[in-house]
């Protein structure tokens, strides 16, 4: 029973309480600069899978494995028999049947092997984000609130696999000689949906709590806005280079600024129901990409100026970045297309997409999470 306090004592003799600096940071901050390491490797992952993916449609790739096994899939063939049962499995689908009949076994296993190791890649991804999830879970290690975030990835990449296999089962069928073009779009799309929350990840981990507190007081709500705006006109960019991609449209026609003379491509309707023009004629896709790369380069220059007039001079000098790859990705676009898309110049484009969807991230980030500066800027 605590002990009666008389009227007269001095307040003094109270003992004092103070504050403890960076306690907000310091209660569930767990291992955020290790955590942040991890993401940035699996980031760097998954570019290269981007890229790898990219050059197996390039090569014609896709369709060499024919069958989807998550695990022992990871073994590739060692013996003869083995790669002579695969190799019959590929002579039975369309592809071979069509287009690449007489092909002879060396041949296949140069095709073989750049899905093997796509798919082998996609395995690494998903053991790195396993094995960090899982030490940084049982160590105690992830910070209040992450836990679900960081599972969110993981689900993310399991996801992609299976619509990794829904892509590649579109090519098996009667008739197909590659993947549906919109399937093909919508593994390419979840891959960037995956970087976006990894990269997002990646920056709020490199700043404290507190300072995340403190700088969203003085975020830009309007350049926030358009931000998220230009974020929505790249990703349905990205989409639609996917559908050339995935037709060959980049090779139709050759000429730059018109198409075969004309604004419009010749018989960009001819396929019935009228629906399928958007998705499989080569001519209509490549307008698609092209006219969506001209209003996505006309509003990010919208953007950059509306960012100039921001008052911090980092959120200023992202934006610089942003109009500046866009700029270098537009170049690239017109010199696919003008090469009639040789593999070395459309991987760049293609990874010129991805350093371009980092940069408007960043600058997005910037916008709603300015880092402070000094009065003089």
């Amino acid at each position: 029973m605590p002990s009666k306090r008389s009227i007269f004592e001095e307040v003094g003799e109270t003992p004092k309480q103070t504050a403890t600096p960076g306690g907000i940071d310091k209660a569930g901050q767990g291992a955020r600069g290790a955590i942040r390491i991890w993401l940035m490797v699996l980031f760097a992952l998954v570019v290269i899978m981007i890229a790898v993916g990219g050059l197996t449609r390039l090569t014609d790739s896709g369709l060499s494995i024919t069958e989807w096994k998550p695990v022992t899939g990871a073994l590739p063939p060692i013996s003869a028999e083995a790669w002579t049962e695969e190799f019959d499995k590929y002579r039975a689908i369309p592809e071979y049947q069509l287009q690449n009949k007489g092909m002879t076994l060396e041949e296949f296993k140069v095709i073989y092997w750049w899905e093997w190791g796509h798919r082998q890649l996609g395995r690494v991804i998903g053991v790195v984000w396993a094995a960090g999830f899982l030490l940084f879970l049982a160590t105690k290690k992830i910070p209040t609130g992450w836990t679900g975030r960081l599972l969110f990835i993981g689900a993310l990449g399991g996801l992609q696999g299976f619509i990794g296999w829904w892509m590649v089962s579109s090519g098996l069928r009667e008739g197909m000689l590659d993947v549906a073009s919109y399937r093909l779009a919508t593994h390419l799309g979840l891959a960037f949906v995956i970087l976006s929350f990894i990269a997002w990840y990646i920056y709020r981990l490199g700043r404290t709590q507190a300072e995340l507190l403190q700088a969203r007081r003085s975020a830009d709500a309007g350049l926030s806005r358009l931000s998220n705006v230009l974020i929505g006109f790249a990703f349905l960019q990205i989409l639609i280079g996917a559908l050339v991609a995935g037709i060959d449209a980049g090779r139709a026609y050759p000429d730059w600024p018109l198409m075969a003379g004309g604004f419009l491509p010749p018989q960009p309707f001819d396929l019935q129901p009228i629906w399928r023009n958007f998705f499989e004629d080569a001519g209509l896709v490549q307008f698609m990409h092209r006219m969506a790369g001209y209003i996505l380069f006309l509003f990010s220059i919208f953007v950059w100026l509306r960012a100039r007039k921001s008052a911090n001079r980092r959120t200023q000098a992202a934006f610089n970045m942003v109009i500046a790859m866009m700029f270098i990705q537009m170049l690239l676009g017109i010199v696919t297309v003008i090469y009639s898309a040789p593999w070395h110049i459309a991987i760049l484009h293609q990874f010129g997409a991805v350093l371009l969807w980092a940069m408007i991230l960043r600058g997005r980030f910037l916008a709603q999470y300015p880092i402070p500066q000094s009065v003089r800027g």
